[in-house]
């Protein structure tokens, strides 16, 4: 760790642990509130009622949405390749029309027919499908398990960040430092309240989240543009930064337009169609008022991340250049010390210059808030996706294959101990990381999480066959996701794992190319939808009659 960042973590005295013990003590007292507001139902705990207002509805997609890659790697990727990956502001307009075309007839449907998965509307307009129901369900678990272990290990890192003079500290006979201290205590803070409170804790603590992110983008970005002298010679700067920083492919040459292209597009709509975003569809309070969410978020979150992330990114590289040391790319001192520390950025440029900008008093108060703040984008998502899980495992395959006459009670703790499962899994998976074995699993759910969302997207064609189009079949559906989900597979490490090297070398080659030029999830994708329209065209589909009542009830508010 940078010696002047160290220093000034530790002249910020208590300060963030007072911060962070107020905002843990405010998590907790949400999730008690939940608890007390709730009702003893299995819709209650996964959806609230489905009665979310639009605020709640806006500020809890923003979270979950908003995760501690966009804080911490976006303006890492910026800092390290210039303005090429500015396109990416893209990917949040077009969120915001997917939530307002795609989320508004997902939340009709499923008010009318009560679903609280997306295997639940998938199953039921397919013919009630064991394997469809299965597939959904891999995809759900595809998605978040590698999303929840990201989110633990950003949080850890911070906590390393904030309290580096933790060490030692002794629990049952182990050692731990900061890292450990902080993965454990946030990971345990977001499981007991998304445990005790569900969908309500986790909607009302994603407000406060949501609130503490885009404040923290604001003031992040504010504090650089200062730290530059201002407006004008922060643009005066940025046009003296290298020719390959400000432009398309950038300085590593692998941001090529259509790649970008393809990133904005799919990763937005995988964002978008995954399992926790799908829920809250289903709980707010009517189609108008996620309309009205899909608005603000599409109108709200483009400018706070353009000012609040990319200006961060693109004033870092300007004041700290990165250096080119032995043939590796390296950030500048200021910023981090080994080539994996680009993603602190943002960190950097908060302890650095906010308590210029506000004061040292004050200003420290304000660099507390908004690295506790990118705390939050950690727990926000990985709480979403806990309790995303928990509904996936427990009704489409608890519920459906293992117990089917189990009553709601039954249910309701099955579900909350996939919460702990799935909690100290992650755990476990983060821990191993630090095995000096020569193993790091680590390594193969970072490269997972890349292509989670490429998993993901998986679930797309099917979405809009059952709400727009209506002309694929069971069969389709099935060997349609089946076949996107293979071609994700192969640009994993896993084939290279499960297979040999021989097999993964041959492979690669081809997944390289493709992956230089799109997006994981668009080649996936393209495979999905040639097979789903190929095998629907010669198999059975659903009964007219089903589609019929189907599309009545899709109309009905």
């Amino acid at each position: 760790m940078n010696d002047s960042l160290t220093l000034a973590a530790l002249e910020m005295g208590k300060t963030p642990v007072v911060v962070l013990l107020l905002y843990m003590a405010i998590l907790l007292f949400l999730g008690v509130l939940g608890y007390l507001r709730s009702k003893a139902t299995e819709e209650d705990y996964y959806l609230a009622g489905r009665g979310q207002g639009v605020l709640v509805t806006a500020l809890t997609i923003m979270a979950t949405f908003f995760s501690s890659a966009a804080m911490l790697g976006i303006p890492g990727l910026i800092y390290k390749d210039g303005t090429a990956f500015l396109f990416f502001v893209l990917n949040l307009p077009v969120s915001g029309a997917i939530i307002y075309i795609l989320g508004s007839r997902i939340r009709r449907i499923g008010q009318a027919r009560g679903y609280v998965t997306p295997g639940d509307m998938l199953a039921d307009y397919y013919g009630g499908s064991a394997a469809l129901r299965l597939l959904v369900a891999l995809i759900g678990f595809l998605y978040v398990i590698p999303y929840i272990v990201m989110q633990i290990k950003a949080g850890g890192y911070l906590a390393q960040r904030l309290f580096p003079e933790v060490e030692g500290f002794v629990l049952f006979g182990q050692s731990y430092g900061a890292f450990e201290v902080g993965t454990i205590a946030l990971s345990v803070l977001t499981m007991l309240y998304v445990l005790i409170g569900g969908m309500r804790s986790v909607a009302w603590t994603d407000v406060i989240q949501g609130v503490l992110l885009l404040s923290g983008m604001l003031i992040a970005g504010l504090a650089t543009v200062m730290a530059m002298g201002g407006v004008s010679e922060f643009f005066t700067k940025v046009k003296e930064l290298p020719p390959e920083a400000l432009s398309v492919p950038g300085p590593s040459g692998v941001w090529s337009p259509w790649k970008l292209l393809t990133i904005c597009i799919f990763a937005s709509l995988a964002s978008m169609i995954q399992p926790g975003q799908w829920m809250r569809y289903y709980a707010a309070k009517s189609s108008q008022t996620l309309k009205r969410s899909a608005l603000i978020f599409a109108l709200v979150l483009p400018g706070c991340f353009l000012f609040g992330v990319m200006l961060v990114g693109l004033g870092a590289r300007a004041l700290y250049p990165p250096l080119m040391v032995d043939g590796v790319l390296m950030p500048h001192e200021m910023i981090g010390a080994t080539a994996g520390e680009f993603d602190q950025v943002v960190v950097a440029m908060l302890q650095e210059h906010v308590p210029l900008l506000l004061g040292a008093g004050f200003g420290t108060v304000a660099v507390s808030v908004i690295l506790v703040s990118v705390m939050a984008a950690s727990m926000s998502t990985a709480d979403s996706n806990l309790h995303a899980l928990s509904a996936v495992l427990t009704r489409d395959v608890y519920d459906r294959f293992i117990r089917p006459k189990a009553d709601e009670g039954e249910r309701a703790w099955f579900g909350r101990g996939v919460i702990i499962v799935a909690t100290l899994l992650s755990l476990w998976l983060v821990g191993l990381s630090n095995d000096s074995s020569g193993f790091n699993p680590l390594a193969l759910i970072a490269s997972l999480m890349f292509v989670a969302i490429a998993f993901s997207c998986q679930l797309l064609p099917l979405a809009i066959d059952c709400l727009f189009v209506r002309k694929g079949t069971q069969a389709g559906a099935i060997w349609g996701m089946l076949s996107g989900i293979s071609v994700v597979f192969l640009f994993t490490p896993l084939p290279t794992l499960f297979f040999g090297e021989g097999f993964g070398t041959s492979v690669g080659g081809v997944t390289k190319t493709l992956s230089g030029l799109f997006d994981t999830g668009f080649c996936g994708l393209v495979v999905n939808v040639l097979v789903f329209v190929t095998v629907s065209r010669f198999t059975t589909p659903p009964p007219a009659d089903r589609v019929e009542v189907f599309r009545r009830d899709l109309e009905t508010e």
